[in-house]
């Protein structure tokens, strides 16, 4: 029996949870944040609040205490929004032993630090580390439908040890060795489905839609090969895949962000409606940038994206400055 402990009671945590259980040979534990929460879960068994219609198995411990949730656990899957990885991390890393696998499930990059999740993970702890990323919306996965993704690890044998405790019948996972190109197709897919948003909500049709989504693989693929990534891993599960179905899916938060600011509404009031639900692509935005300059890399689609999120720039306006651009080569 592999102990688990997942760090973060959000949708992805808990689903991640419910697939763990449903495959059976494992002890879990599932740390809240927030004791309401944690208590609530005990009593109701379903996450009311962030993944609600899906019961949560009985034999998942839920606890508000992330230090009793670690304790002797073999994986420690953290799966917190990335301005919180950190902290959380700290909090538990004085009670983790060396030999406990961390596996970080989390998309998004540290704003001030412009640090991958792995980094941060290897900035607190000497533990082996693994990457979950992937296509793979939270509800869908709870539901146990078939559901791809990698994991990713410079060790084999990390990878493969992941690989094989959390595979399943409706959970299918990969092993990559590119942790770098598989985090930064997990992150700027997030903003490339902000600005996919964007045109879904200026109503500018598939063609449009489609163009997006293209050049977005070849921004995140530019940045990522300057940051050590390979070009094989942006066209597979954790780059295009999770690209095409976070820019194209009605479950998308990030992608429902970008819709609502194509309408018209103000950012503050759209995340207002998330309900602590959150659109990594917010933060995530602001740090591709930082990493885009340091390289030297060309990301215009993410530029403007910034400029509507973070300097009031119209959505239509920042569509037409990409249209604009001097004609290139592909």
């Amino acid at each position: 029996m592999s102990r688990i402990a997942v760090l973060g009671a959000g949708a992805w945590g808990t689903a991640l949870a419910i697939s763990l259980a449903r495959r059976g040979g494992h002890t879990i534990a599932l740390w809240s944040h927030s004791e309401p929460l944690a208590e609530q879960l005990t009593e109701t068994g379903e996450n009311l609040q962030y993944l609600p219609g899906y019961t949560v198995p009985s034999d998942v411990r839920v606890t508000a205490d992330a230090v009793a949730a670690v304790f002797e656990a073999d994986f420690v899957v953290l799966v917190t929004p990335s301005e919180h990885l950190r902290s959380v991390l700290a909090q538990v890393a004085p009670a983790l032993e060396r030999d406990q696998i961390i596996v970080s499930a989390t998309k998004g990059l540290e704003e001030a630090s412009l640090l991958r999740m792995s980094q941060v993970i290897a900035s607190l702890t000497e533990n082996p580390c693994c990457v979950l990323s992937g296509p793979s919306f939270a509800a869908e996965v709870a539901a146990g439908i078939p559901t791809a993704i990698v994991a990713a690890s410079a060790a084999s044998a990390v990878a493969q040890r992941v690989q094989k405790e959390f595979s399943s019948r409706t959970l299918r996972l990969y092993t990559n060795d590119d942790v770098a190109g598989v985090e930064f197709g997990g992150a700027l897919k997030n903003v490339i489905a902000l600005a996919a948003g964007v045109v879904n909500g200026l109503e500018l049709g598939h063609n449009a839609a489609a163009a997006l989504v293209t050049r977005g693989i070849a921004e995140i693929t530019r940045l990522a090969l300057a940051c050590g990534g390979r070009p094989q891993t942006l066209s597979g599960l954790s780059g295009l895949g999770d690209l095409v179905l976070t820019c194209t899916g009605s479950l998308s938060r990030n992608r429902t962000v970008g819709t609502e600011l194509g309408k018209g509404r103000a950012l503050v009031d759209i995340l207002a409606g998330l309900n602590g639900k959150v659109a990594e692509g917010v933060r995530s935005t602001t740090a591709a940038l930082g990493l885009a300059a340091r390289y030297g890399v060309e990301m215009p689609i993410t530029e403007q994206m910034d400029a509507i999120l973070h300097r009031g720039k119209s959505p239509i306006e920042a569509i037409r400055e990409l249209m604009a651009r001097p004609g290139r080569d592909e």
